[in-house]
């Protein structure tokens, strides 16, 4: 068999093990989103809590390389006067009040992996984070698997709801 036809074949097998819908499905991540809102769900109750107040911050990136990145941050952060004399109080209330992260990220079917190369919180490093998603419109859900909160040690789901930055 010649050579193009060879090519010709593993190009069509390629194309035809990935389906255009998954495809579309990962190109529609792509792009920087800005943070709307950060909810945490209580199992069980389905009580709603602000996790970082009413207001957080954020920006959530997926590039078409296969890296992402992501920082949010609680709403009303307090500013110290001064950067290079921040007191040890001042800087474990910025770390408590921050998630930070970026890495790579795998899309299975209708669940985003994002497996984390560096973090705020070094326990985070190494590790492979599971989103369930959604994408509605310029709209994009994220939901946690459920998870004991280290907040208040409730079992409970974040929601994340995310608006793409034109």
């Amino acid at each position: 068999m010649k050579t193009s036809a060879r090519l010709g074949i593993l190009i069509l097998s390629t194309c035809l093990l990935i389906p255009p819908a998954a495809n579309a499905q990962v190109e529609q991540l792509y792009g920087t989103w800005r943070l709307v809102s950060l909810v945490q769900e209580v199992v069980g109750s389905g009580e709603r809590r602000d996790v970082l107040g009413k207001a957080p911050q954020g920006f959530l990136h997926y590039g078409g390389d296969g890296r992402m990145s992501v920082i949010i941050v609680r709403e009303n952060r307090p500013k110290p006067a001064e950067w290079l004399k921040m007191t040890d109080p001042e800087r474990a209330d910025l770390f408590k009040t921050m998630n930070a992260y970026a890495g790579t990220f795998k899309v299975e079917g209708s669940r985003v992996v994002h497996n984390i190369d560096i973090s705020w919180n070094e326990s985070w490093t190494g590790t492979a984070q599971p989103r369930n998603f959604r994408i509605d419109g310029r709209t994009l859900t994220l939901r946690t698997d459920p998870a004991v909160s280290p907040i208040d040690g409730r079992q409970g789901t974040l929601v994340l709801v995310w608006e793409k930055i034109q």
